[in-house]
C-alpha cells in the first residue's frame, strides 16, 4: 500500500480513532484535524463500535487502544483481519506502555505499529504517515521485546520461507530488527531501492500483509543477520 492507496481524493489519509477514554479521543482528533493531509473520519469507544465505524467509513489508518471494555483491541484486530473488506486498513496501537504483554499478540493479530499515548504529537503524526505508506512502526524497545519472546519459545515453520533467496532472507532478518530501508541500506552500503526491492519480493513470497507481518514471519522463522 502506498500513501494515498484507498485514501480520499488528493491523497488525504483518512484516520479513525478507537479508545474508551473520551479525553484521549478528543486529543487525537484535534491533533489529526490540524495536520495537513489528514482527516479524522470518526471515533469509537469500544471494539464493536470501531468495527461498525470502519465498515461505514473505510479509513486508511485506525488508531486503536488495546484495553477497552467489551470487545478489546486484540479482538478488534482479529475481526478486522478476518474481514476482507477491511484488510487494507493499517492499524496503529496507541498504548500507555512502551512494552507490555500485548505487543506480540497485537503484531500477530495485524497491528502495523505502536505509539505511546504520552509521546510527542509529531511522533503520532509520523506513525500515521509511516503505516499509511505500508511500513511497520516498531520502536527498538518493542523489537527487543518481541525478539525476547521468540528466544524463549523457539522457532516454527513459515509457509513460503523456502522460496526466498539468500538475499531476501537476509533482508527479512534486517527488517525484523526494526530498521527502515534507509538504515538497512546504510549498514550494507547499498541503495535503499535495492533494499526495498528485496523486501517487497520477500513480502510477496511469504504473503505478508505489510512490513509488520514480515517482521513476525522473520522472527517466527528464526532468521538472523549474517555475521
Amino acid at each position: 500500500m502506498t500513501a494515498g492507496d484507498g485514501a480520499a481524493p488528493g491523497g488525504v489519509i483518512r484516520v479513525a480513532i478507537a479508545d474508551d477514554q473520551a479525553v484521549v479521543r478528543m486529543g487525537l482528533r484535534a491533533l489529526l484535524e490540524r495536520e495537513p493531509g489528514m482527516e479524522c473520519v470518526g471515533e469509537a469507544a469500544d471494539g464493536t463500535a470501531a468495527l461498525a465505524l470502519m465498515r461505514r467509513t473505510r479509513p486508511d489508518v485506525l488508531l486503536l487502544d488495546i484495553r477497552m471494555p467489551g470487545m478489546d483491541g486484540l479482538a478488534t484486530l482479529r475481526a478486522i483481519a478476518e474481514d476482507p473488506a477491511l484488510r487494507r486498513a493499517r492499524i496503529v496501537v496507541v498504548t500507555t506502555f512502551a512494552v507490555d504483554e500485548y505487543v506480540f499478540a497485537a503484531l500477530q493479530a495485524g497491528a502495523s505499529g505502536f505509539v505511546l499515548k504520552d509521546g510527542a504529537p509529531d511522533e503520532l503524526v509520523s506513525a500515521v504517515r509511516v503505516v499509511a505508506a505500508g511500513e511497520a512502526l516498531l520502536s527498538p524497545a518493542i523489537t527487543r521485546k518481541v525478539i525476547g519472546l521468540f528466544g524463549r519459545h523457539g522457532t516454527e515453520p513459515v509457509e513460503g520461507l523456502e522460496t526466498l533467496t539468500p538475499r531476501e532472507r537476509e533482508m527479512a532478518a534486517w527488517v525484523a530488527t526494526g530498521r527502515s530501508n534507509e538504515e538497512i541500506a546504510k549498514e550494507l552500503v547499498i541503495s535503499p531501492d535495492t533494499v526495498r526491492t528485496h523486501v517487497s519480493r520477500a513480502m510477496v513470497k511469504l504473503r505478508a500483509r505489510d512490513r509488520a507481518q514480515l517482521v513476525v514471519f522473520a522472527m517466527r522463522a528464526g532468521l538472523t543477520i549474517p555475521t
